[in-house]
């Protein structure tokens, strides 16, 4: 399994879209054994799911995220989790494999 994370400033992005980098952990008996910080090419419409889903991502962690955004996420079989708080990837990922992570409000209204 591997989980993608957008960050801003080595946290999570409040909205993956406009991210500088996306952390990519690689998930093997329930825990982290490895990360990749990737950075994603310019953004435009539609291109993210597409470019995580061929790198292999099954998970994105997102602070807010667009319905047309979400809808391409699951065109390309990856799950979404929005409403993450700002935190470290670590900290998101390991509370996503503990089934504990926090998720609120979509932030984002496009």
């Amino acid at each position: 399994m591997r989980i993608a994370i957008p960050l801003v400033q080595g946290k999570l992005s409040l909205h993956f879209g406009h991210c500088d980098q996306f952390a990519i952990f690689e998930i093997g008996n329930g825990k982290i054994i490895g990360r990749n910080d990737e950075t994603p090419p310019a953004h435009e419409p539609g291109l993210l799911p597409k470019w995580l889903g061929g790198i292999g991502v099954n998970v994105i962690i997102a602070g807010g995220m667009g319905q047309r955004a979400q809808q391409l996420f699951g065109q390309n079989q990856i799950e979404v989790v929005i409403g993450a708080s700002v935190d470290t990837p670590e900290s998101l990922v390991s509370a996503y494999l503990n089934k504990t992570l926090q998720s609120g409000e979509n932030i984002c209204d496009h």
